[in-house]
């Protein structure tokens, strides 16, 4: 179960910049949600603090709510439907907002940690979190990820090829549409044939200029 944020590190996260997520606090409330995967701290001067697409997503919460219990994703950041889960998150208005903001997030990510700034291209975290990255942009585009008894939609997984994932969807002009949302996400996808089923399939990369 995730822990939820003292009330002194949701005010800060409250108070975070509306749009770019930076974060004002003292060193020690700010190096308390560096380590719970709420916040990074830029690599260059003068080293401000932002908030992960975590971060984002509880500032977006009702802090009403009662609390539920969730895995977390590696890092603590927010877990996209990869497709096919046995327990997935709730639809509805909420969950489009969390995906909206997570989304949001990891375009401020790319901002901060390219080099350049870009916001086409995926960043240093997308490539070590290959799947839960691919499987957000499709989410934050409204495609629609495969149930836990595999009906249509689409699915992520991991390939053994380096920085390279699958998405399967059994109808080929969703399974378009879904390569035509990472190209634009800044993803390479290409269309394969899987040798013994003949099932049409996308293995997709990070595009790194």
């Amino acid at each position: 179960m995730s822990r939820p944020p003292t009330a002194a590190q949701r005010r800060v996260i409250d108070a975070a910049d509306p749009v770019t997520g930076r974060l004002r606090g003292t060193q020690a409330q700010l190096a308390a949600l560096v380590k719970r995967g709420l916040a990074f701290r830029h690599p260059r001067p003068p080293h401000d603090h932002f908030l992960t697409p975590a971060g984002h997503r509880i500032r977006e919460a009702d802090p009403t709510a009662p609390a539920k219990a969730e895995a977390p994703a590696a890092g603590g950041v927010f877990a996209a439907r990869i497709g096919g889960e046995e327990s997935p998150p709730r639809s509805g208005p909420a969950r489009v907002r969390e995906v909206h903001s997570a989304w949001q997030g990891l375009l401020e990510l790319r901002r901060m940690t390219n080099p350049d700034g870009a916001t086409d291209r995926p960043c240093a975290w997308e490539r070590t979190h290959l799947v839960q990255a691919a499987a957000l942009a499709l989410e934050a585009a409204g495609h629609r990820p495969a149930g836990p008894d595999l009906e249509e939609g689409y699915r992520v997984r991991a390939t053994p090829q380096p920085e390279a994932v699958a998405v399967h969807e059994p109808d080929g002009a969703r399974l378009r549409a879904c390569a035509a949302t990472l190209e634009e996400a800044g993803w390479q996808a290409g269309e394969h044939t899987e040798p013994r089923t003949r099932a049409r399939y996308l293995l997709a990369s990070p595009r790194r200029a």
